[in-house]
């Protein structure tokens, strides 16, 4: 793998607090990267070191080869970075919206008019072209936010949870597009607070705890380490009341069916590991009000 992004012993602190610790990560070309964490894991500062904003106080971080302290001109244009708010101009139409940052962007007038209705109608916005942006769903300014930061289709985009605050299928919409960037050989590096996303669409992931990398894999990976299968006790009222992981071998089942002494228990199920049986491994705590599986959202 060719890394596009890569960081070598990069810390930061604040007050003399550690956020990042000697951190190293490597992401490549066309890859899906997800970064989940707590809050204070370091996840933010992470993303705000690579697009330039913060200055690490020691390490060093590159984007497609340029050192993002020492080149930060060059790392800006190889860069996207969509945030968690949609950043256009609600009294423009999505085709104006486009067009504006086109020509801001130095694009002529004419090419300015071919990006948008490309971006446009690649974001599933055709239809919308010349409706205004207030009027968008959720789920559109969304689209239309990602479409805005790929005006000069930059190799690298940052995607700081960009699903937050949508619903299921605005979700769902927004994970094809995220896909479909990877196809074309943009590099995604993702955080979110929805394990579901991490599954569905890294190709690795890796988990941030107390600024430092403490799991990373593929999500069929990372969930291997966890177990091959596991097991639940449930209450009368279907509650879960126990879980324990096995090998997945009939051996190590029946080995700890018989080391179940709950006496609340009425019935038992096994499934397969989750990302928050991950979570819960590497480090320590169960998943955070900040990482929330599909369909618990509060």
């Amino acid at each position: 793998m060719t890394p596009i992004i890569a960081l070598r012993g990069v810390s930061k602190s604040y007050g003399g607090i550690p956020v990042l610790d000697a951190l190293d990560l490597t992401v490549g070309k066309g890859e899906i990267f997800a970064l989940l964490g707590p809050n204070g894991a370091g996840k933010t500062t992470l993303i705000n070191i690579l697009s330039t904003l913060v200055v690490p106080d020691s390490g060093t971080a590159t984007i497609a080869g340029s050192d993002v302290v020492k080149e930060p001109d060059k790392v800006k244009r190889a860069i996207s970075l969509t945030g968690q708010s949609a950043s256009v101009d609600e009294l423009l139409t999505g085709e104006e919206n486009l067009r504006m940052l086109g020509r801001l962007s130095g694009l002529s007038p004419a090419r300015s008019a071919h990006r948008a209705t490309e971006l446009l109608e690649q974001f599933g916005l055709t239809d919308h072209a010349k409706k205004r942006a207030r009027i968008y769903s959720g789920g559109q300014r969304r689209r239309l936010d990602l479409a805005l930061g790929l005006i000069l289709t930059p190799p690298v985009v940052f995607l700081d949870e960009p699903t937050t605050g949508l619903d299921t299928r605005s979700r769902q919409e927004l994970w094809e597009v995220i896909r479909s960037l990877a196809d074309n050989g943009t590099t995604v590096l993702l955080t979110t607070q929805y394990l579901e996303e991490a599954d569905q669409l890294a190709d690795r992931i890796a988990v941030l705890d107390h600024g430092r990398i403490v799991a990373e894999g593929s999500p069929a990976d990372l969930k291997a380490r966890v177990g091959g299968e596991m097991i639940a006790l449930h209450d009368a009222s279907g509650a879960v009341v126990r879980e324990m992981a096995t090998d997945g071998t009939i051996r190590a089942l029946r080995a700890a069916l018989e080391s179940l002494t709950d006496t609340t228990a009425v019935s038992v199920s096994l499934r397969s590991p989750s990302l928050d049986d991950v979570f819960l491994a590497v480090t320590g705590s169960p998943t955070s009000t900040e990482l929330v599986l599909e369909g618990q959202q509060s």
